[in-house]
C-alpha cells in the first residue's frame, strides 16, 4: 500500500513539472506596450535566404521592434545540409534541432518564421545545380503560398540573383524570391494557395547587400547609391540596442557556430 502511495506522490510531482514547463511566456509591461504600439501599424516585410543562420538579424530585430512591421524570415531549407559543431547530429535530426534555433531566434528578435520544402543537400555550386535537386516547382509554389499568406509590403533578399552570393542555394533562394514576386498577384498561378489565402501583390523587392559580396568578386561597392539605414538605435522599452537584440538571435544558432558574426557584422548600415 505505502508503495501504490509512493508511486501515486511521484506521479503527481511530474505531472505537475510537465504543466509548470508548459506554461508559456508572459510579456512584460514594457512588451505589452509594445504590442499594442504594433496594432497601430500595417506595414509587413519578408525577409527571404536559404537557410537558418542566413538571415541579417539586425535588420528582423529593426523593423520587428523599431518600424513595429509584421516581420517574417522565409528560409528556404531547415539547414539539415550544413554543418554541426556541437554535437553528432546530421541530416534530419540536424533539421530538426536548426529548425528549432530559427524559432528560438524569432521570439528573440520578435519575428515570425516560415519554411519552405527545399532540400539542404550541402554545397552548391550554381543555382542550375541547386534547381537539380530541388523540385523548384514545388519550392516556388512554397514561396508564393508565404507570400499571400504574410501578404508582406516589402520583400528583402539575403543574397543577390547573380550569383556574387557564392552558394548555389542563395543564389537559387533570391531567384525564387523575385519569381515569387511576380506570381503571388496571379490567380491562376498556384491556385490552391490563392484560393486559401487570395492574391497578393508586394510593393518592393530589395537586396539586402553586403561588401563581402563584392569583395570575393573584385568589385568596389558604391555604397552612395544605395538606400542605407541606421541599425543600431536603442529600444527603451525592450531596454536594449537592436545590434544586442540581433546578437541575442543570432547566438540561438549553436549548431552553425559563431562564424555568422563574422559575416554579419559589416550590414549595421547598409541595406
Amino acid at each position: 500500500m505505502r508503495s501504490i502511495r509512493l508511486f501515486l506522490i511521484l506521479l503527481s510531482l511530474s505531472i505537475s513539472v510537465t504543466i509548470q514547463a508548459q506554461q508559456p511566456k508572459k510579456p512584460n509591461a514594457s512588451e505589452i506596450q509594445l504590442m499594442l504600439q504594433k496594432l497601430n501599424v500595417l506595414g509587413s516585410v519578408l525577409y527571404v535566404a536559404a537557410h537558418p543562420d542566413d538571415e541579417n538579424t539586425r535588420v528582423i530585430a529593426y523593423m520587428a521592434n523599431e518600424k513595429k512591421f509584421n516581420t517574417a524570415y522565409l528560409s528556404a531549407t531547415r539547414g539539415d545540409g550544413g554543418q554541426n559543431l556541437i554535437g553528432s547530429e546530421i541530416r534530419e535530426l540536424l533539421g530538426l534541432i536548426r529548425t528549432q534555433e530559427l524559432l528560438a531566434a524569432r521570439r528573440t528578435d520578435g519575428g515570425h518564421q516560415y519554411f519552405s520544402r527545399a532540400n539542404d543537400f550541402g554545397y552548391s555550386k550554381n543555382p542550375e545545380e541547386t534547381f537539380e535537386i530541388w523540385d523548384k516547382d514545388q519550392v516556388l509554389a512554397d514561396f508564393v503560398r508565404v507570400y499571400r499568406k504574410h501578404r508582406p509590403d516589402i520583400i528583402i533578399t539575403r543574397f543577390p540573383g547573380t550569383g556574387l552570393g557564392g552558394h548555389g542555394h542563395h543564389t537559387a533562394s533570391a531567384i525564387l524570391a523575385k519569381e515569387a514576386f511576380e506570381l503571388a498577384a496571379d490567380k491562376k498561378s498556384y491556385p490552391a494557395s490563392a484560393e486559401k489565402f487570395g492574391v497578393w501583390q508586394p510593393k518592393r523587392l530589395l537586396f539586402n547587400t553586403h561588401p563581402f559580396f563584392y569583395r570575393r568578386a573584385g568589385i568596389e561597392m558604391d555604397t552612395a547609391s544605395l538606400m542605407t539605414l541606421d541599425l543600431g538605435a536603442y529600444n527603451s522599452l525592450l531596454g536594449k540596442s537592436y545590434p544586442e537584440i540581433a546578437s541575442l538571435s543570432r547566438s540561438m544558432h549553436k549548431k552553425s557556430g559563431l562564424w555568422l558574426y563574422r559575416f554579419q557584422r559589416y550590414t549595421n548600415r547598409i541595406f
